[in-house]
């Protein structure tokens, strides 16, 4: 299976950080990382070559292209995000509903505040859409890593 050699590679890279950080929380920053670097490699692809910036229309709806790309991004790493939360970083078997459930939970909130955010610093304030979505991703990662920790994944005893 996949996840022990990527698991491997992952602390292969920890020693150096052994004594400030226990190997949860180092494996969480560098799947987290990965993930949010495709993220936004995606919403970049797709804000700047697919939308090229352009309102996308639904039927009688229109979605910012802002939001659009943030929707073609997230359908591609929640998943990823989950996955790689579950298997990789706090490694538990089974409740897999219970935690896709919380982790949508962690990820509609996330979203609703991601929405909110690029509405204000894009729309309101007109800064760039990609380092502003960088920007946020970084918020949205720490409030994610808490409740992951605390609620989605915690040990159960």
């Amino acid at each position: 299976m996949l996840k022990n050699p990527l698991i491997k590679l992952i602390d292969f890279f920890y020693f150096p950080f052994l004594r400030f950080i226990p190997i949860k929380t180092f494996r969480y920053g560098i799947t987290g990382g990965s993930n949010a670097l495709l993220n936004l490699t995606i919403f970049f692809l797709s804000y700047n070559y697919v939308l090229k910036g352009e309102a996308l229309r639904i039927g009688s709806y229109t979605i910012t292209s802002y939001i659009g790309a943030d929707l073609m991004a997230l359908s591609v790493s929640f998943p990823v995000g989950f996955l790689l939360n579950k298997y990789l970083v706090f490694q538990q078997e089974g409740r897999g509903v219970q935690q896709l459930g919380l982790y949508a939970f962690v990820t509609a909130s996330s979203l609703l505040m991601n929405y909110g955010l690029l509405h204000l610093l894009v729309g309101y304030f007109g800064l760039w859409a990609t380092p502003s979505q960088a920007f946020i991703i970084v918020l949205m990662s720490a409030f994610s890593y808490f409740f992951q920790s605390y609620v989605t994944f915690r040990e159960r005893t």
